[in-house]
C-alpha cells in the first residue's frame, strides 16, 4: 500500500526527532504576546509578529469595519473579480516605498518568492542564477523550479561570490539572490558589496527584505533604506511579520512584475486576499512607516534579552538584527526544553532543527517585541536557565 511508505516515512521523522509538533494557539489581542491553549495562559517568545501590529487596535477596527461593507472574500482571483481598490493602492503605495516602479501583492511571502522567480528567471535562456547558501526555501524551490543553471555561494562570502560571476562572460543574463537579514541567524547581509559586484558584472538582483520589513530604515522599508542602497533590481517583502496582517509582494521594474502578474500560476490562478485583510495591511504600513518608537523599543529589548543571557552564561548568537537564537544543539534536548518550558513555565519558544538549521545547530529563535517588559524577559531567562541546567 502506498499509504504505507508515507507512514513509514512519518515513523522515521519521529526516530531522528525531527517530527514536527503543532501547538494550537488563540492569541489574544487584549494582551500582545499571549496565547491561549485549552484555557490556559501561555506567553510566546518565538513570534514574527516582531511590533505588535496584529493585536494593534486600529488594525482590528479597519478589518472589521471593512469586512461588515465588504464581506469576508473577493469572491475570486485577481484576475476574476479578486482586484480591489485597496489591492491597488497598496500596490502604488509600496513600489513607491521601495522607489520601485511597480508591486505586485501575493498571498504569501512564500509564494510571492516562488512565483516570481520562478517565472522571470524561466523567461530568460541562459540566464545564472547565484544563490547565497543560506537562502530561504520559498527562493531555492523559485529557483529550482525555473530549471536555470544555478551557482551556491558560500553564506555572505563576497569573495567568493566574486569568483563564481567572473566566471561567466559580460553578455551572459545573471541574476544574484539573497537576504537581507538571515531569520536562523540574525545577520545581515553585506548589501552595498553585493549590489556593487551586481553592477560590475551586469548582474540583475533579488533581494529578500522579508525580516527586515517594518524594522530597519527610517520609514522601515528595510536594510536596503537602512544603508541608503536602493540599487536592487527587485525587492520582497511580507505583511505576516513586522506588519501584522497576511501576504507578500515584490517591487521591481514595471515591464517584470506586468510579465509576473500576467503569467505567474501562482498568481492568476489563486483567490485574492480579501479587501479587509489589505484595508488593514494599508493601514499597518501607515503605522509601521512611522514607528520609530517601535523600532527603538523593540531593538533595546533586543540588547537587554542579550545583555540578560550573556549573565548567564547562556549560549546566543550575538548578531546585528532584533532576532536572538539561543543555541541548544541536539534535535532531542532542544525538544525537550521547549516542552518543559510550556508545561511548567507557560512559555511557548518553538524548537528548531534540521533541516531548518544544520544538525548539532539546534536552537530557539527568541524575539522580544515592543510589549515585552523587563520583567518578562527575566523570568523568560530565569526559566530557560533552569530548564537548560537541569536537562
Amino acid at each position: 500500500m502506498v499509504f504505507d511508505v508515507y507512514r513509514r516515512k512519518i515513523d522515521q521523522l519521529k526516530s531522528d526527532g525531527l517530527y514536527r509538533e503543532f501547538i494550537p494557539c488563540g492569541h489574544l489581542a487584549e494582551d500582545p504576546g499571549q496565547t491561549l491553549h485549552h484555557g490556559r495562559r501561555v506567553q510566546v517568545w518565538c513570534s514574527n509578529d516582531y511590533l505588535g501590529m496584529s493585536q494593534h487596535q486600529d488594525l482590528i477596527k479597519i478589518q472589521s469595519e471593512s469586512t461588515a461593507l465588504h464581506g469576508t472574500g473577493n469572491g475570486g482571483s485577481r484576475n476574476i473579480a479578486g482586484t480591489s481598490s485597496t489591492h491597488v493602492e497598496l500596490e502604488a503605495r509600496l513600489a513607491d516605498w521601495h522607489g520601485k516602479e511597480r508591486a505586485l501583492i501575493f498571498s504569501s511571502g512564500y509564494v510571492a518568492n516562488f512565483e516570481t522567480l520562478s517565472t522571470l528567471i524561466a523567461a530568460v535562456p541562459d540566464l545564472v542564477v547565484f544563490s547565497d547558501a543560506l537562502n530561504h526555501r520559498s527562493l531555492i524551490e523559485g529557483i529550482v523550479r525555473s530549471g536555470c543553471e544555478k551557482v551556491v555561494f558560500p553564506h555572505n562570502d563576497v569573495e567568493a561570490l566574486e569568483t563564481a560571476l567572473a566566471a561567466y562572460g559580460p553578455d551572459r543574463p545573471k541574476l544574484i539572490v539573497f537576504e537581507s537579514v538571515y531569520s536562523m541567524d540574525g545577520d545581515c547581509s553585506p548589501l552595498t558589496e553585493i549590489l556593487d559586484l551586481a553592477e560590475r558584472h551586469n548582474a540583475l538582483t533579488f533581494l529578500d527584505e522579508t525580516h527586515a520589513i517594518g524594522i530597519m530604515g527610517a520609514t522601515g522599508a528595510g536594510l536596503s533604506e537602512q544603508l541608503g542602497d536602493h540599487r536592487a533590481t527587485f525587492i520582497q517583502g511580507v505583511f505576516g511579520k513586522a506588519i501584522g496582517t497576511v501576504g507578500g509582494y515584490v517591487v521591481g521594474p514595471d515591464v517584470a512584475m506586468d510579465y509576473v502578474r500576467s503569467t505567474a500560476p501562482g498568481f492568476i490562478f489563486t483567490t485574492a486576499l480579501p479587501k479587509a485583510s489589505m484595508d488593514a495591511t494599508l493601514r499597518g504600513l501607515e503605522l509601521v512607516q512611522t514607528g520609530n518608537d517601535l523600532r527603538r523599543d523593540l531593538m533595546a529589548n533586543a540588547e537587554y534579552l542579550k545583555a540578560r543571557l550573556r549573565a548567564e552564561n547562556i549560549d546566543f548568537i550575538d548578531a546585528e538584527s532584533h532576532l536572538v537564537p539561543v543555541m541548544v544543539p541536539g534535535s532531542d534536548r532542544v525538544r525537550r526544553i521547549s516542552q518543559r518550558l510550556f508545561a511548567e513555565f507557560g512559555i511557548y519558544v518553538q524548537p528548531i532543527n534540521f533541516p531548518s538549521v544544520p544538525r548539532g545547530g539546534e536552537r530557539f529563535r527568541v524575539t522580544a517585541p515592543p510589549y515585552r517588559t523587563h520583567e518578562q524577559i527575566d523570568r523568560f531567562v530565569g526559566a530557560l536557565k533552569q530548564c537548560l541546567a537541569e536537562d
